[in-house]
C-alpha cells in the first residue's frame, strides 16, 4: 500500500508539473537555502540541435550540481510539437524573470514584443548570459531590446561577436580547443585541457582587449577527435570561448561567456561540458569544482548537425519536452548530408 501511495503522489506530482509546464522541461534545483541557482536554458535553432543539447546539459547541471533549469523549445504555430524551424517559435520567455543565468543556443529568432521585452528585462538586470555556437546570431528581425539593441546586434552587442564566417570547411575540418595560456589559469577552464567538436572553427573579428579569451580554436584535418591540424588556417588560431562585459540597454553591466562550439555532436566532449558547466558556477558566483562532474545523466544520442528542409519532418517527429525528461533518452535521424562520424555512442553514469 505504501508503495501504492508513493507511486500515486509521484505521478499526481508529475501531472501537476507538466500540467504547469508542458512546453517545457523542468529540473528542480537545490534545497539548502541560499545555494539554489535557476536557469533557462533557451533552445531554437535550425541546424545545431539545441533541442537535444539543452535537455541533456540542463540534466547535468540540475542533477549534478544542484541548479533549477528550465528548458524552453520552439514550437510550431499551433504549439502542438517542437519545431525548430520556426523562428517565431520558442515559448516560455517570462520564465527569465526568475533566472539567474541563461544559456542560449538560438539562430535567428524573431520574438514578439513581449517576449523581447522578457529579454530585455533579463539584461537591464545584469544577470548573466552563456551561449554556444550561433548565440553570435542568435536574433533577427525588425525589431529591438529595450529600443537600444537591434535583434541582430544582440551578438555584437551582448555575446561580443555576430556572424563573421566558417573558418574551417564544414563537415569536413573539427576544431581542437587550445587554451589560451595567458589565461590558463581562470577558473572556467578548471580541469578543461582536451576539447574537440567535428563543428568548425568560426571567424572572429570584434573582440577587444575587454574580452578575456580562454580558448582559441584549431582548425583540423578531419572530423576525427585524433586528426592533425590544418597549419595554413591556425596562424593566428581564432577566439573560440571567451568572456565578454556588456552594456544592457538601460546602461547595467553584464558578463557573457561564449563559445563559438556548441553543436549537440561537439557535447560528446567531456571537457566542453565541463568548461559550460564550469562557467554556470562562475557567472552564479558559485565556487568552481575543482574537476566538475559531468557525466550524462542519461544516454546520450546525439544527430549530426545539419538543415532539415522537409516540411513535415517535425510535424512527423511530434517531439515533446517531456521525451527528453528524466530516464529518457530520445534519438533522430541524421540530417542528409551527414558525413561519417562515428565517435558518439557514450553510456550514461548515474
Amino acid at each position: 500500500m505504501k508503495i501504492l501511495a508513493l507511486f500515486s503522489l509521484s505521478l499526481h506530482l508529475s501531472v501537476l508539473l507538466f500540467g504547469a509546464h508542458h512546453d517545457i522541461l523542468h529540473f528542480p534545483g537545490h534545497d539548502d537555502p541560499g545555494k539554489g541557482k535557476s536557469i533557462v536554458l533557451v533552445a531554437g535553432d535550425e541546424e545545431y540541435r539545441s533541442e537535444e543539447s539543452m535537455p541533456m546539459l540542463a540534466k547535468i547541471l540540475s542533477n549534478k550540481h544542484g541548479f533549477e533549469c528550465k528548458v524552453i523549445f520552439s514550437w510550431d504555430n499551433s504549439g502542438k510539437y517542437i519545431d525548430p524551424n520556426n523562428q517565431m517559435g520558442i515559448r516560455g520567455w517570462h520564465h527569465l524573470k526568475a533566472a539567474d543565468l541563461m544559456i542560449i543556443g538560438t539562430r535567428f529568432r524573431q520574438p514578439n514584443s513581449e517576449d523581447a521585452k522578457h529579454i530585455t528585462d533579463f539584461l537591464n538586470a545584469g544577470k548573466p548570459v552563456i551561449g554556444i555556437r550561433t548565440s553570435t546570431h542568435a536574433f533577427t528581425g525588425n525589431g529591438s531590446f529595450g529600443g537600444k539593441i537591434p535583434f541582430g546586434q544582440f551578438g555584437p552587442a551582448i555575446m561580443g561577436e555576430g556572424w563573421v564566417s566558417h573558418h574551417g570547411r564544414h563537415k569536413v575540418e573539427g576544431a581542437r580547443g587550445v587554451v589560451e595560456p595567458s589565461n590558463a589559469s581562470h577558473p572556467i577552464l578548471s580541469s578543461v585541457s582536451d576539447v574537440f567538436a567535428p563543428s568548425d572553427v568560426y571567424g572572429i573579428n570584434s573582440l577587444t582587449t575587454q574580452d578575456t579569451i580562454l580558448m582559441r580554436g584549431a582548425v583540423t584535418k578531419s572530423l576525427a577527435p585524433n586528426s592533425e591540424l590544418v597549419d595554413s588556417k591556425n596562424e593566428p588560431m581564432q577566439p573560440l570561448a571567451w568572456l565578454h562585459p556588456y552594456t544592457a540597454p538601460n546602461g547595467k553591466k553584464g558578463t557573457t561567456f561564449c563559445t563559438t562550439m556548441g553543436s549537440s555532436v561537439d557535447l560528446v566532449s567531456e571537457d566542453l561540458r565541463r568548461m559550460l558547466v564550469n562557467a554556470a558556477h562562475f557567472l552564479t558566483g558559485r565556487k568552481v569544482p575543482q574537476k566538475a562532474n559531468v557525466a550524462y545523466v542519461d544516454p546520450f544520442y546525439p544527430s549530426f548537425y545539419g538543415f532539415i528542409k522537409d516540411k513535415n519532418y517535425w510535424k512527423n517527429l511530434g517531439m515533446q519536452p517531456k521525451d527528453f525528461g528524466l530516464g529518457m533518452s530520445p534519438s533522430a535521424t541524421d540530417p542528409k548530408g551527414t558525413p561519417p562520424w562515428n565517435y558518439r555512442d557514450f553510456p550514461s553514469d548515474k
